[in-house]
């Protein structure tokens, strides 16, 4: 494994583990995840030398930092483990953003009890919450630094004047948002601000939910329940244009024997060395494969072709509904 460094001082391994997919988030959301496959998962990346393991309070709820706290356990030292907050959380669900300095502290509280673990290495404002200017969040945030339970700040789906005036407060040492091959947009304004700002980039998404993988050709490859059937970009008027672009990404993959996911991270990681994905897996298999990308080298024709097959807004359909996408880039 191949290591960078987010923001000034935080080293990682170049790909991350998104936990998401892994058992207690919704039921069948990216398909069925068992809890057995996914402590296996979680251990065969250690194993493989992954450091960056994400995962987030309202991932279940509160379940998968508890699967994740109880995959690291005994296995803790070297790992650099990411937990998000920012929600209302009750009666099983979320309710509303909650970026206030009485939440910060209780959800890292909880967190931590979670994880079972004393430090958060790397804690995300999970989304920005309009009714808390990000100065007091931030603030809060810092707080935590300054007491010994959180070592790096992060925020998620920030926009640049937010990161601006958070970097104001306490350095950021990472942003996390969503960005790939078929989701771009970052590029304009965000990317390089952070980059201004000495932020790191931690995409998620990095294979646009599956997509890019090239294993679903059709929508009735979805089981039923999948969170995607409902997913813009894979509704019926969306799928075959965004097809397209995964032709592109198999037939460059084939040239190098290589998986379509394997090159689709491998473009983002040649996108900077302040760029680290965390793929989402919760199979050993798709893991392993993921991870092969960090040795992947794409030549100049691959990177040239991969752009003018996925120039910026051409993916057909919005990356959410528009509740969701009304939460990012605040």
């Amino acid at each position: 494994m191949k290591y960078r460094t987010l923001g000034p001082d935080l080293t990682v391994s170049a790909l991350g583990l998104g936990c998401m997919p892994m058992a207690g988030v919704g039921k069948d959301m990216y398909g069925v995840a068992t809890e057995s496959e996914s402590i296996a998962t979680i251990h065969r990346a250690i194993d493989l030398g992954v450091t960056l393991f994400d995962t987030a309070e309202v991932y279940g709820p509160h379940l998968n930092e508890e699967l994740v706290g109880r995959a690291i356990k005994g296995r803790r030292d070297g790992l650099v483990i990411a937990t998000k907050f920012g929600f209302k959380i009750g009666g099983g669900g979320v309710t509303a953003t909650d970026s206030s300095p009485a939440n910060v502290r209780a959800a890292c509280e909880g967190s931590l009890k979670r994880l079972g673990i004393e430090t958060i290495d790397l804690f995300y404002q999970h989304r920005v919450d309009p009714a808390v200017p990000i100065e007091e969040t931030v603030g809060a945030m810092a707080d935590l630094v300054a007491e010994g339970k959180v070592r790096y700040l992060g925020l998620s789906e920030a926009g640049v004047d937010t990161l601006r005036r958070a970097a104001a407060v306490h350095p950021i040492a990472a942003l996390q948002s969503e960005y790939s091959l078929w989701e771009r947009d970052v590029e304009a304004e965000i990317l390089p601000v952070a980059r201004e700002l000495g932020i790191g980039f931690v995409p998620y998404s990095p294979l646009g939910r599956g997509f890019l993988t090239g294993q679903i050709t059709r929508r009735e490859d979805l089981p039923e329940g999948d969170y995607r059937l409902n997913d813009p970009r894979y509704s019926a008027d969306n799928f075959a244009q965004n097809l397209k672009l995964v032709d592109v990404v198999r037939a460059i993959a084939d040239g190098h024997g290589a998986s379509p996911a394997q090159v689709a991270i491998a473009w983002l990681l040649a996108q900077g060395t302040d760029i680290v994905p965390i793929p989402g897996s919760k199979r050993r298999l798709t893991l392993e494969d993921s991870m092969k990308a960090a040795d992947v080298t794409l030549t100049a024709g691959d990177l040239a072709a991969l752009d003018a097959a996925a120039p910026r807004g051409v993916t057909a359909g919005p990356r959410y509904g528009e509740k969701a996408l009304a939460m990012t880039r605040l």
